[in-house]
């Protein structure tokens, strides 16, 4: 079992020299941007303290129908597969498409990509993901902190050992695992030996990690400082050298330090809204401070290439309505990302 107390004492800038000679050792120096697709605007929870679906004016404005339709979403996964974004996983909502929608929904969006995704759609039995097992590759568990009694506290509807239970169903049956953990709910850094005893335990592939972002109407007022934010990224890495970090550019002007999740050795970057934000001064200055923290970016937040969207349509052998209703919500989207 993994014994680790992280020295609180050491100074920022040897933490991350240490995490980024850790990460140099172990990864080539590459970036990229992974895209969460998130199938739905509501979660039949909606009960985790710091998230916006918890909030009265979310519950008033967004019915259990507030869903994305297969055309929006397999729009969406063209344009992130022309323009080299990776799926950081699909998710959304709980208990808001069916287990079998579910499972098309992966099956069109693994088409698109030509490989087996990631998802992260609450807990899932062995049977579904034997039945996932065909499109999806990794299972990720929205675990957000690894402290018993503050967890309890923060997502009283959501336990942790469903998911841990998930995670090992996972692992045996040969899927990659993750979770996500969120920075700025309340931890301690003494926490930090319980979170590396999760990742040991459940023998993980990935973690994301996110900044807080507080939201109107929900106790949470602050982001985490960056560097604090950070610190969590590099004792992970100098603890687990190759295990995948993502850091999600959650409080508002992420962008400012994206080059410092990527010093403090995170592999990749998530959680940003790479549509909406194509090609802004935000995006570009992501891809600037990635080149500056000596990685490659691959692929483009910023430069639209010459596809030709109707053939990318055309063979995935959709149908005529479908491939219809998708061509003209990757009209819609293009247009606004080239606007």
């Amino acid at each position: 079992m993994l014994k680790y107390s992280p020295n609180v004492t050491a100074t920022m800038d040897k933490i991350f020299e240490q995490a980024n000679s850790t990460y140099k050792q172990n990864f080539p120096p590459v970036t990229w941007f992974g895209r969460c697709i998130f199938l739905s605007w509501y979660c039949d929870l909606g009960t985790c303290k710091f998230c916006f679906r918890s909030t009265i004016k979310h519950k008033i404005r967004h019915a259990s129908t507030a869903k994305r339709s297969k055309a929006s979403v397999i729009a969406d996964a063209l344009i992130g597969k022309n323009l080299g974004w990776r799926i950081e996983f699909l998710t959304g909502g709980y208990r808001i498409f069916s287990f079998e929608e579910q499972v098309e929904i992966s099956r069109l969006v693994s088409l698109v990509y030509g490989h087996k995704i990631w998802i992260n759609l609450g807990t899932i039995d062995k049977e579904g993901l034997r039945q996932l097992s065909q499109y999806v590759e990794g299972v990720c568990a929205s675990i957000e902190c690894v402290d018993q009694a503050l967890h309890d506290k923060i997502c009283p509807d959501k336990p942790i050992e469903p998911y841990s239970r998930m995670l090992h169903d996972a692992k045996e049956l040969g899927f990659k695992t993750s979770c996500t953990i969120i920075i700025g709910l309340g931890e301690k850094r003494s926490d930090f030996e319980k979170l590396a005893k999760f990742i040991e335990s459940h023998h993980l592939d990935r973690i994301t990690f996110y900044a807080l972002k507080p939201v109107a109407g929900t106790p949470y007022t602050k982001s985490p400082e960056p560097e604090e934010y950070a610190w969590w990224i590099a004792q992970t890495r100098v603890t687990f050298p190759k295990l995948e970090i993502m850091a999600g550019l959650t409080p508002k002007n992420a962008e400012k330090y994206a080059g410092l999740m990527l010093q403090a050795g995170a592999n990749a970057l998530t959680k940003f809204p790479a549509v909406k934000r194509f090609g802004s001064a935000q995006a570009a200055e992501i891809e600037r401070q990635a080149k500056e923290a000596g990685r490659d970016f691959t692929g483009s937040l910023t430069r639209m290439p010459e596809v030709d969207w109707d053939g990318e349509v055309a063979r995935l052998g959709l149908g005529p309505e479908l491939e219809q209703q998708v061509k003209e919500k990757l009209k819609e989207y293009i247009s606004g990302m080239s606007g």
